[in-house]
């Protein structure tokens, strides 16, 4: 017998969830042959047979989620009774092939209790009826003495879950996004700053994601320490040159943000495909993974859907985010008299480790100026 383990798919990721199974028990399966298909944070992966041989076990079935390492399928075959691999057979390389598909329903698991009631203060017979009301101590208000959480406090949570009904597990893009907001949440010293372009002389058709990635371009070569990585560990940046600009998409599913390359270096015809492209990979969850690596700013053109002002997060190692929010008519000043233009608000935010306020302030005013040119 040989297990073969859930590999590391390239994205750095620890899990993924099986979406179907290709084989079943018993079965024959060739080298290279369609083993299974995962879903990862950003994709639907097949992941094909590292070798050939009978499906003795699967590890899992379709909604289960399996750690990258652990035991995905065993296989049994005449090289293993014999004591020997068959050349060229490597069980510990895989190749993932992002597969275009439609969405699949799944069945969430059972809730257990969860770690955070490890460190909570209750009596054996206390947890036991938590485990079995399926109750997670680590939420409980404790209502005994001295912080002791009580049979009454697990029985009053237990009916409230029941009112509020079943909890949605997070899956795929948006268990991954949770992920990554709470490490942003934790490491990250977020300051934000917020202005308005009067872009009243813009033409009619202006391309406003187009204006907004110009004007990156332009506060980045006056500005640069906003276009760069923080590295916590070492306490030290690298300003980059080449921008990589992340772009916040929206989807069914969760964020997205693929990285848009070198837009510092490319026309405007080429940028607009690139963000077509961009589109249409999200719609069809067929992005590359390297598509969803490596950026040094971030743009979220949340206006597009409402709002005016924000706190948009960023996510290490990048430093700074822009926002734009919805353009709407507002009096303001111009040439000493009262007229209404149209006004575009913008929240940039940074991470005050690896930014000051002067640089901050000073990129965002160099991106108005820019945006205020006709």
């Amino acid at each position: 017998m040989s297990l073969f383990n859930l590999p590391d798919l390239g994205e750095g990721l620890p899990d993924a969830e099986i979406v179907e199974w290709y084989v079943s028990t018993g079965e024959q399966v060739e080298k290279d042959g369609p083993l299974v298909s995962v879903e990862t944070a950003k994709a639907i992966v097949d992941i094909p047979s590292p070798r050939t041989g009978t499906v003795h076990k699967l590890f899992g079935e379709a909604g289960d989620i399996v750690h990258t390492g652990d035991p995905l399928v065993e296989f049994s075959s005449a090289e293993d009774e014999a004591g020997t691999m068959a050349p060229g057979e490597d069980p510990g390389t895989v190749v993932g092939v992002v597969r275009h598909g439609d969405e699949l329903l799944r069945e969430p698991p059972a809730v257990v209790v969860g770690k955070g009631a490890l460190g909570v203060r209750a009596t054996p017979a206390v947890r036991a009826l938590a485990r079995r009301l399926e109750v997670d101590l680590g939420v409980v208000t404790p209502g005994g003495p001295n912080g002791m959480i009580t049979t009454a406090d697990v029985q009053r949570v237990s009916r409230i879950l029941r009112e509020v009904g079943p909890m949605e597990p997070l899956r795929g893009v948006r268990r991954a996004m949770a992920r990554t907001l709470a490490q942003a949440h934790a490491e990250v010293v977020p300051v934000t700053v917020t202005e308005d372009a009067d872009v009243d002389a813009w033409a009619g058709d202006e391309d406003v994601t187009l204006r907004l990635i110009r004007a990156i371009v332009a506060a980045c070569q006056e500005e640069p320490s906003l276009n760069a990585w923080y590295d916590s560990h070492a306490v030290g940046r690298r300003v980059l040159d080449k921008i990589d600009l992340g772009i916040a998409v929206d989807a069914p599913e969760g964020l997205f943000v693929p990285v848009l390359r070198d837009i510092g270096n490319r026309i405007a015809a080429d940028l607009r495909q690139g963000l077509e492209d961009i589109k249409k990979d999200v719609r069809s969850r067929s992005i590359p993974p390297d598509a969803l690596r490596g950026g040094t700013f971030t743009l979220s053109n949340f206006g597009t859907f409402g709002g005016r002002y924000a706190n948009p997060v960023i996510v290490p190692p990048t430093v700074a985010i822009l926002g734009a929010g919805r353009h709407r008519d507002q009096v303001v000043p111009f040439q000493g008299t009262p007229a209404v233009h149209r006004v575009l608000p913008l929240s940039l935010t940074f991470d005050h480790r690896a930014v000051t306020g002067g640089e901050a302030t000073r990129f965002l005013t160099h991106v108005v100026r820019d945006l205020e040119t006709a």
